[in-house]
Order: structure tokens, then C-alpha cells, then sequence
């Protein structure tokens, strides 16, 4: 079975797969120090845990294996700034994205950068049709990332109740197909 790299340099900063519960007290502070940032529009933060740091970072190892997602620390200089994930959707040749910052390193095309590397990976691997991006209407921020890149919004769906606070109820889904060839 292919998969993606498991260190993919970005110049400036790198994604690498995270590495098991040897992880645990870099994610759990990278967590920590950005939970006001996330909390507006990240569902989970609100059930944030060492539990769940360590619960992530095992299933992270397990979906590696089997295919089924690939997770990546967002590193730079030695410290952890992020995290990108992949993972098969809900049809077998579609895969979903998401990403997020700490927000000291924000407004410097980061994520724009690591998305770029995450969807070359993503379209090396077989059987990989399209790559969809998914953000709350009001998150402006995550939706450049996409346009920016490409992406073609395909769909808005309704989410009810809105997941997190700042949530408007509104998902806007965006798609990139894989790039046909050169003849």
C-alpha cells in the first residue's frame, strides 16, 4: 500500500506524521496554547483532554496503517505550530482535509504552504479522485485557503445545531479533482 511521506519539507517548516504517544506533551501544549484560538470553530475543543490527545495520537497510528487517514505535525524549528490531516470520505476515491494553527504563526501562509504539500501527496497516492475541503460559512479564513488554491466550491450543507460557538450553521464544501496528465 502507498502512502504519503512521513516527513514532508515545506522550506521553513515541516509536516511529519505524528509519532505515537512520544508526542503526547508537544500536542497536548500545542492544544492548550491554542484553545481560545480553536474554540470558536472546532467542535472538539470542547471535550479537550489528555485523554483525547492520547486517544488521537493512537488512532493516528492505527488509521496510518491501514490507510485510512494520514495525520501531520505542523513543525518548525524543533516546536510543533499545527496540524493537517487526510482521510478517506464517505465514497471510496474521495479524500477530506483539515488543518489548523497555533495562533502565534497565523497570517503566514502556513497553512496555505502545507496544504499545497498535503494535496500533491494526497493525488501521488492510487485511486485518489478529488480532495474536499470543508469550513463553517463564517470562518473566512479557512475558506481562502481553498480558493486560493483552486479548489471549486461544490456544495453548502446545513449543520444542525451549529457545531461550535462561532459556527453560522452553514458548511461550505470545496473540491480540487485529481489533475488529469499531460498526453
Amino acid at each position: 500500500m502507498e502512502r504519503p511521506k512521513q516527513i514532508i519539507e515545506c522550506g521553513d517548516f515541516a509536516l511529519r506524521r505524528w509519532c505515537g504517544q512520544s508526542d503526547f506533551d508537544l500536542a497536548f501544549k500545542l492544544v492548550e496554547e491554542s484553545l481560545d484560538h480553536l474554540r470558536p470553530w472546532m467542535p472538539w475543543v470542547a471535550h479537550h483532554s489528555e485523554e483525547k490527545t492520547r486517544d488521537f495520537l493512537a488512532e493516528s497510528d492505527a488509521k496510518w496503517d491501514s490507510g485510512d487517514a494520514y495525520n501531520f505535525a505542523i513543525t518548525r524549528n524543533g516546536g510543533l505550530i499545527g496540524m493537517c490531516s487526510v482521510y478517506r470520505g464517505a465514497e471510496p476515491e474521495g479524500w477530506y482535509m483539515g488543518y489548523w494553527l497555533h495562533p502565534a504563526v497565523t497570517g503566514q501562509g502556513i497553512a496555505t504552504r502545507a496544504t499545497t504539500a498535503m494535496v500533491a501527496q494526497v493525488f501521488a497516492l492510487p485511486d485518489v479522485a478529488y480532495l474536499e475541503i470543508a469550513h463553517d460559512l463564517a470562518n473566512t479564513s479557512s475558506g481562502a485557503i481553498p480558493r486560493r488554491l483552486g479548489f471549486t466550491e461544490v456544495r453548502r450543507e446545513q449543520v444542525t445545531p451549529p457545531a461550535a460557538p462561532s459556527d453560522s450553521g452553514i458548511d461550505v464544501i470545496w473540491r480540487l479533482e485529481r489533475p488529469t496528465p499531460p498526453r
